[in-house]
Order: structure tokens, then sequence, then C-alpha cells
């Protein structure tokens, strides 16, 4: 396709300058130039509205115009069309004058060639078209910053606007140039970008920076860019800054961590994970419960945190059902960071993108570990009470069964006098069998509801002793038996003949822990509960007791059937050595008598039976002397121990009382406070059974640091390998759990003073 001719428009009113304008043009080609001539301004303006041109070749000396003024009214009608000026040699600084408003170049005339006329119109269109361009991508540029919350703008050495684009609402341009920011903002506000600008002048080094600005609309934050504004010669001669509003997302950085902090505060455990299990939030609840702080828990997979090896199938089955329908809850085992195992209430939520893509999992863990302990306390007694009385309706029936045989078991040889000896014998099997049978019935009843019998007020120290005279004539030789009587032990009030059965079956049942022998302690003791003390047993009542332990250092009895062991019929013992009905008969004798039972057992180490009586009520316990506890003098005391119930109480009863406290949870926590505040702390509560670092080694450790500390040791069980180990280490005093406020401050009162 053949290229478009350039049409020139000539404005010239010179026939003869027109003549060889066209003769140049023609000499240099007849196929890229279409050119029309024009004599008068007026004529000029009136073609441009009927037709478009290329370029314009202007005389500025027309019959209807003169001068600068014919240039500016042609420029002024068509823009957007490069103008060449034609002048003579005594007007170069008038043509000179029209460049700088506007035209593309000049040429004089008698120095005009037609190689350097079209070069000029060649050029000229070029110079314009790139010009149109610039303007129209300056123009996409202005919309663009227009439309943007970017705020840009130049500033001279002595930091005075000279160009804004898209300046911040309240702001117009004209108002702004020529200012500097003191004559807009606060003079703190203005020190601050003025410093940051200054620095830029003075290095020559860009800077980006978070600022304040307090404005008409408030207080605004701003994200703003400084860089040096140079010349041709790369000298500093201003800055150019760009500044974006960044306030709405400052208030939402400040509401996240407004919202972080509520995380923070609230006891439960709260993380986020992404799908590949690998945690991204962490809240100081889940800090407290598992123990993993944050920067050691960030990026962890979830498993590795809260599981020795792999999670139970419940966390898989949580897993699927949350990813399907979006959320979830249950119980879960956990184990915290120092090994120890908890239960939490967990709800897992889905937390999608906005396209509903899911993108991470929120969970809030719950500690109910102690809450379920509590729960089990009181389902063990509702399951014992509810078996109970299935018992007692079995056990009447089976009386009324038992009845008639043995009567006839009885009657019939007074019937048949001559029956021969065979049968006789025969008789008295049957005879035999019914009274057992008989008896099964009367411990069953005992269970059931504690049979009652001729009740008196007693002294338990006179059982005991008829108990130990028993059982060191029929136990083995190799069973060393002790006693440990209380001087002045209360009395109770209740039937002795059951009370020596609770004994009896409690010693029994040490017997047969101890095939290859061992050490049967029987020690008595008078306890006043308190209400710190019922609040640590769901069983016990506010008042004085009468406590009697029977302890042996026996195989112990594993953990998953402590709870069992005082229901009916359950046994470990061999087929035909046992009912099953011996420690069900002493929780059911002790339960009719007002009391309760609590058993401490660690597997090889021994068990230990505690069995608390009420006292009888008319004994005057005033009358005893008691030393009442002393508040303390705001000493500091380290109490170590790995239950959190017993660390709230402990605590609170001390604290109640003028003590300071400093709280550890296991050895290695407790080494570490004492040593960082060995010079403040007053004496050390430590529980001997602890998780990582058990209490014996702590308390040795402690003795290291500091030979003269004094330790009060404590334990749930009182086991004699326990106590004969505590016992060389030098400890200031013990007290078994649980304790009373009363026992655990004179036990102090006693230490520090001592």
């Amino acid at each position: 396709m053949p290229e478009q001719p350039i049409k020139v428009l000539l404005v010239e009113d010179n026939p003869g300058d027109v003549r060889l304008l066209q003769e140049f043009l023609w000499d240099v080609t007849t196929a890229q130039f279409e050119l029309m001539p024009v004599e008068r301004l007026d004529r000029t303006l009136k073609l441009l509205n009927q037709e478009s041109f290329d370029v314009i070749l202007l005389d500025l000396s027309l019959p209807d115009s003169q001068g600068l003024e014919t240039f500016i009214t042609l420029h002024r009608q068509a823009p957007a069309i490069p103008i060449i000026v034609l002048t003579g040699l005594d007007d170069e600084n008038l043509a000179l004058r029209a460049m700088q408003e506007g035209a593309q170049d000049y040429l004089v005339k008698g120095q005009v060639s037609g190689d350097l006329l079209v070069r000029c119109m060649r050029y000229a269109i070029e110079r314009q078209r790139i010009e149109e361009a610039l303007r129209q991508s300056e123009e996409r540029f202005r919309v663009a910053l227009k439309n943007s919350p970017i705020v840009v703008f130049n500033q001279d050495k002595e930091l005075r606007y000279t160009w804004v684009y898209n300046t911040s609402p309240g702001f117009i341009n004209e108002e702004i140039l020529g200012k500097r920011d003191l004559d807009l903002t606060a003079a703190a506000d203005a020190q601050l970008v003025f410093d940051i600008k200054q620095r830029v002048l003075s290095t020559g080094i860009g800077i980006r920076k978070e600022v304040s600005i307090t404005t008409a609309q408030g207080i605004r934050y701003f994200d703003l860019t400084v860089e040096p504004l140079r010349n041709e010669a790369q000298e500093v001669i201003g800055v150019t800054c760009a500044s974006i509003d960044i306030s709405d997302r400052k208030l939402a950085e400040e509401k996240i961590r407004e919202q972080a902090a509520l995380l923070d505060v609230t006891t439960d455990a709260i993380f986020v994970r992404d799908l590949d299990n690998r945690v991204i939030l962490w809240n100081k609840g889940a800090e407290n419960l598992y123990g993993w702080l944050v920067q050691e828990a960030y990026g962890k997979k979830v498993v590795e945190l809260l599981y020795d090896d792999e999670p139970p199938e419940e966390v898989e089955i949580a897993l699927l059902t949350v990813i399907n329908q979006g959320k979830w809850q249950g119980e879960l085992p956990r184990v915290t960071k120092s090994g120890k195992k908890v239960l939490v209430s967990s709800r897992w939520s889905l937390v999608c993108q906005e396209d509903g893509t899911p993108k991470s999992i929120l969970t809030v863990d719950t500690d109910i570990t102690e809450k379920k302990q509590l729960e089990t306390q009181l389902f063990r007694a509702q399951r014992l009470e509810s078996i109970g009385t299935l018992a007692s309706g079995i056990a009447h029936d089976l009386n009324n069964i038992l009845t008639p045989i043995l009567a006839v078991s009885q009657l019939l040889p007074l019937k048949f006098p001559n029956i021969y000896s065979e049968h006789e014998h025969l008789l008295e099997i049957l005879e035999d069998s019914a009274r057992r049978g008989a008896d099964l019935v009367k411990q069953v009843l005992s269970f059931a509801r504690g049979v009652e019998g001729k009740r008196m007020t007693l002294q338990v120290k006179h059982l005991i002793r008829e108990v130990v005279k028993i059982i060191k004539q029929t136990f083995p030789r190799s069973i060393e038996v002790c006693i440990d009587v209380a001087p002045d032990l209360w009395t109770v009030y209740g039937d002795s003949t059951q009370l020596h059965q609770v004994l009896m079956n409690l010693c029994v049942n040490a017997r047969d822990a101890m095939p290859d022998g061992g050490s049967l302690t029987i020690s008595a003791e008078n306890l006043l509960i308190d209400e710190n003390y019922a609040r640590m047993n769901l069983d016990a009542k506010v008042g004085p007791y009468t406590v009697v332990t029977v302890a042996d250092t026996g195989v112990g009895i594993p953990r998953e059937i402590v709870e069992r062991i005082f229901e009916p019929f359950f046994t470990t013992k061999e087929l035909g050595k046992g009912t099953g009905l011996g420690l069900s008969t002493v929780i059911g004798i002790v339960k009719s008598h007002g009391g309760f039972v609590n058993v401490y057992s660690e597997v090889g180490r021994g068990t230990q039976f505690k069995v608390y009586l009420p006292a009888a009520q008319k004994i005057q316990i005033e009358s005893t002397p008691q030393l009442e506890p002393l508040a303390g003098k705001e000493e500091l005391i380290l109490v170590v121990d790995d239950e959190p119930a017993i660390q709230e109480i402990t605590r609170a009863s001390l604290e109640t009382h003028n003590y300071k406290t400093l709280v550890a949870s296991d050895g290695i926590e407790a080494i570490a406070l004492y040593a960082q505040n060995r010079d403040k702390i007053s004496a050390v509560l430590m529980d001997i059974m602890l998780p990582s670092l058990d209490g014996l080694t702590a308390i040795r450790t402690l003795q290291k640091i500091n030979p003269s500390v004094k330790i009060v040791a404590t334990s749930g069980l009182a086991s004699s390998s326990k106590l004969a180990q505590a016992s060389t280490t030098n400890i200031s005093g013990f007290i078994s759990k649980p304790y009373t406020v009363k026992e655990l401050l004179l036990t102090l009162q006693k230490v520090l003073n001592g």
C-alpha cells in the first residue's frame, strides 16, 4: 500500500517565496509532500477547521497579522500540529521567541535548501509526535496518581514545594507551591520530616520511613519515601518524595494487636496451624498450658509439640471432620513440654480465604484435667453407690435362699440319726458351704450399707494393738510389723467388730503384696481438716478426724487399676485366692462411719491406705494443747509442685498469712529460680515426686548451692523407701499430702524459727 503524502500548510503572502518552496519540495520528491499555500491568517484559521495537516510553514509577517501574535493565534487554533516559523535575516530573535512559545523550529529565508526543508519538516513532525506521546503519558500518570492514595511532590534545596500531584485531602496544589512543611503542619511534625529530607540532601541517599502527621482530620500515618533530586550534572538540587496514607492499615494493625493482647489474656490455649499442621500463631495461654514458648512452637508441627509419639486416632478423626464440616469439638489427651499428661476440651474451626479456599485451622484448648479428676472421684462414688444398691438387693435374696439350706443341713442329721457316715460328710459339706455363702453375703451387705452393728465411743489404738498381735502370730517372719500411734489419739464413734475387719482386710492385702517379705507399718494420728484440705478431697468434710495408715513396701498397684480396686468382686489375685470383696467391704464400712479412704501407690515401691474416721464429737479438741500458727513476716517461700491445683492452693494459703511465694513446676525450674533468688528465699517447699528432675535430686542440688538452705519435703506417697531416702538429705521438715493450712504454717514456722 503506497505511503500517504505529508500534508503541508504554507502560510506565506510572498508569491516568490511560495514558488521557491514549491520548487525545493518538487526537486526532492513529488510523492512525499502535498503543499497547500495560504496568504492570510484568517483564511488559514478557516482552513484548519475544515482540513487536517501534518505540518505548518508560517511566515510571521502577513497582511492581516504581524509578528509573534501571528504564531500565538495559529498555535492556539492548532496546538497539535507542529509549526516551523519562516523569518528573514533581521527577524531571528523573533523566531527564537516563537520557539519559546511552542514552535518546533525556524528557517531563515535565503538560507533554505530542499534537503534542509524536508529534514526540518520531518524532524518537526517527529518531535511533535514524541511530545504528544509524552503529554499522553503524563496525562495517564496524572490520572493514575489522581485515583491513587499516593502523593508525589518535589521540593528545592530550601525544601519549598515546587511540584505536587494528587495532594492529600484539604490541600490544593496552588496553596502548597512555594511553601515549606512548617507552613503546613505542626512544628513537631514539620521538624521530623525536615530532619529526614535534610539528611537526604546532605548524603544524597534516599530514605523510606513511616511518619505521623497531625491534619485537620486528626493524626494520620504516612509511608514516606524521599529520594535526592538531581540535575543533568548529577548535583542534588532538591528532593523528590512519594507519600501514601497508611492510616487505615495502621488502625487495622492496632486492632490486630489489641485482639492479640486479648488472646494472651485468656487462660485458654489458642493456636492456629496451616494446612501442613505447622503452628503460625501461639498465644500466652498455650505457653502456660503446654510449656512451649511462642518462638519454640512457631513453625513446628502440632504432633511434635503435643504428643510423645503417634497421636491418638481421635486427632485424625478431628482433622477430617474440621476439613469436611468446618468445625469439630471434643476431648483430647495432650502432653506438655515437661512430659505431663493433660486432658483438654478442644474446639477446632476451619479458617478460609475470601474465595472459600481453606487456609488454616484455629484451635482453642481448655485444660479440664483437674475437673476430670474430680468427676472421676464423683463417678466412682456414684458407681460404688449403684453397685451397693444392687448388691444389697442381691444379698437380701441370697439370704432368703441360704437360710433354708443352712437350716435343712442342720436339721437332717436330727431327722435321720442312723444316716451312713459317708452321707454325714456330705451334709457337713452342705452346711459349710451354706455358712461360707452367708459370710459372703455379710461382706456384700457391709459394702452395700455398712451393716449397722453396736456402736460406741472407741479408742482406735486398742484395735490396732489387737490386730498387730494377731498378724505377728500369723504373718510370715519375713514381714516386719511396726506401729506408730499418737499418744493423744482422739476417739471415734463406731462398731469395733467392723473397724477390726477394716484393719485386718488392709493388713492381709499388705501381706499378699509382699510375698518375699518387707515392712508393714500401722500408724494413727489426729488431723483437723479445714476448707483448704476439703477442696483437695471430694469426700472430706471440715472437722476433726482420726487417721489410720496401713503402709507396705510391696509390689504396688498399677495406675490403670487403682480406680477399680474398691469395686466388689474385682481382684488381681489368682483364681480361688480372693473374692474381690475385701476392699469393697473396707470402703463400705468406712463410709457407713462417715469417713473416707485414700490410697497412694507406686509400682515396685509399695502402697499406703489412709483411713479417715470422724473423731467423736463429744471429745473436747480444745483441751489438747495445740500450737496456733503465727503470720509470716513476708518471708519468700519457693513452692515446688507439678500439680497446678496444689500450687494455687498452697500459694493462696501462704500469701493470705503474710508470706511471699515463688512457684516452680519441676526440679529444673526450682533450681533455676533458687539460683536467681537465693538471697531472698527463706525456705523451700519441695514435692518429692516431680517430673523432669525428681525432688530428692533437686534437694541435693539446692544443698550444694546453699548448704544451709531450709527445705520442707512433701509427698502424697509416704512410703518407707521414699522417707528413708528423704531422711538422708538432711531436710528441715516433712508433711504428707493432703496437708491442712495449719500443718503447713506450723511446719514452716518451726523450720524458719529453728
